[in-house]
């Protein structure tokens, strides 16, 4: 709007030598102001009702169904748009009272523009467009951190792979079966998914990884009780082929690990480093504290896997102990079983109803897939990614526009300046490099003020980060060189059209 109302100097003192009163010209600029304010927020208002449906779309998974009224608010609409008209007849005042303060007489002399404004490095338009550089690296920073966190999330080494897993759940309540009976039944069940056709492997699974679901406890070794917190699962034979989790030492569960008053456990290599450290895992015994009324059976360790993550993929790795599925006596109603496969989903569920409808149909069945309970596990993440890209982007955009406008605004108020440059013998690549050097000025104090701020402003989101640190030499680079790329590519604008200058035409208006 500065720019704008620069460039409509001249016109605006031949209105006013004719007669027009400053006031009348005041409403002019404003009603064209209160103009841009108002279409503005009518496509806000469409804008925010496409915005709002994506975030709830984002928001909802298969298990957690959203359900919001979109309906427009009139009382939140009034008040932004309140705001932004306020905002910018503020904005567009301030152009048009200075537009309209110069003497029509010396308005109209061209030779009056850039004798100061060249020297006015402090400004308020500068220190405005210092801010807005500012301002947006951070947002720009704050989302290249989220969205490398996320990346980060998504392409550490979980200990297991997700591509391929279905996982079955089952419910057995309405089933009838006994307690005593539900582990040759599950067994049963599992034997049966794993031999369909197209299916890799199947196995059962107490707690499928980054579910959210945990089961732990302190565990004893030799009548010492240690206060590490540990991890369990109940799985089957076959479970660590079909997760993809090595096995390092010893061997998998199979048909020795029948009930008894011992028990078989594969354990993780972090496990056995820290309670087995320079010993040989394989045979040690350890029990699991229970309380005084509970039996306390003795775990023999059969075999060791590789670290996996356990409820979500931010924690750290933790030790982890896997019983086997063959030695629970009394297993609770409810089966999971994940299975590798790489036919098409719908085929291998449909073969998998039937299957379970065959042993009983009352058994409830539903369907997930690995790869939706990860991205589901992630969605803070997801979501913090999305939307602070979007606004970065959108602060990029407007620092951007900004300044392209100062730069705009500085060519108009020195056209006749960069005339008699190219008059005494300036050529065009020397009008580029003062435009740009001025761009550059503005820009660097903008990315120096900046990084300051986005440092600040990360180490109070470092716990939303993974796998970075607030002040990430990377990431502020990136944020810099990009943001700095763009701003300097709208710059180039007018400089080049400064530099198209024609020195007479520039002179002629003196």
């Amino acid at each position: 709007m500065l720019a704008r109302a620069t460039a409509r100097e001249r016109e605006i003192a031949v209105r006013l030598a004719i007669g027009a009163s400053r006031g009348r010209i005041v409403r002019q600029l404003l009603a064209e102001s209160l103009l841009i304010a108002a279409i503005g927020a009518g496509c806000g208002a469409l804008l925010a009702q496409w915005l709002s449906r994506f975030l709830v779309e984002f928001l909802t998974t298969d298990n957690n169904r959203i359900f919001v009224e979109l309906a427009l608010d009139w009382r939140i609409f009034a008040f932004t748009a309140a705001l932004g008209v306020v905002t910018c007849a503020i904005f567009g005042l301030v152009p048009a009272i200075r537009a309209t303060g110069a003497a029509p007489g010396v308005a109209m002399k061209a030779g009056t523009r850039g004798s100061t404004d060249s020297r006015e490095r402090f400004g308020m338009r500068r220190a405005l467009v210092v801010a807005q550089v500012a301002l947006s690296l951070v947002l720009v920073v704050g989302a290249l951190l989220f969205v490398r966190s996320l990346r980060n999330l998504m392409t550490l080494d979980a200990g297991f792979t997700q591509d391929g897993i279905l996982v079955v759940n089952m419910d057995m309540r309405r089933a009838g079966v006994p307690e005593e009976r539900r582990t040759a039944l599950f067994a049963d069940i599992a034997s049966r998914l794993a031999a369909l056709p197209g299916v890799a492997s199947a196995a059962q699974a107490f707690i499928v990884p980054v579910s959210g679901s945990g089961w732990n406890n302190n565990i004893v070794i030799n009548g010492k009780k240690y206060q590490d917190i540990v991890n369990f699962n109940l799985v089957s034979d076959g479970y660590f082929r079909t997760m993809g989790t090595p096995l390092l030492a010893g061997r998998d569960f199979d048909g020795r690990d029948r009930p008894g008053p011992e028990k078989s456990a594969i354990v993780t290599e972090l496990f056995a480093h820290k309670f087995f450290a320079g010993q040989d895992p394989i045979g040690q015994m350890f029990q699991v504290d229970e309380p005084p009324n509970r039996p306390r059976p003795l775990n023999r360790i059969v075999g060791v896997v590789k670290d996996t993550k356990y409820t979500d993929l931010r924690e750290e790795f933790t030790p982890l102990v896997f019983f086997a599925a063959a030695q629970e006596e009394k297993p609770d109603p409810f089966l999971q079983v994940v299975m590798r496969s790489t036919a098409p989903l719908t085929s291998i569920t449909s073969q998998v109803t039937s299957v379970v409808g065959q042993t009983n149909a009352n058994i409830i069945v539903q369907f997930q897939t690995l790869p939706s309970m990860v991205r589901a596990s992630l969605m803070r993440e997801r979501l913090m990614a999305t939307l602070s890209g979007f606004f970065g982007a959108l602060a990029a955009l407007i620092a951007t526009i900004g300044l392209y406008g100062v730069m705009s605004y500085m060519v108009a108020r020195r056209r006749n300046e960069i005339g008699i440059r190219m008059a005494l013998g300036a050529d065009r690549r020397d009008v580029v490099r003062l435009v740009m050097r001025e761009a550059g000025v503005l820009l660097i104090a903008g990315v120096f003020v900046g990084t300051v701020l986005a440092i600040a402003a990360a180490r109070t989101a470092s716990t939303l980060l993974f796998g970075l640190h607030p002040g990430d030499p990377a990431t502020l680079a990136m944020a810099a060189a990009g943001l700095g790329a763009i701003a300097m590519l709208a710059s180039y604008l007018p400089a080049l059209r400064a530099s198209r200058l024609e020195p007479t035409e520039a002179l002629r208006e003196e």
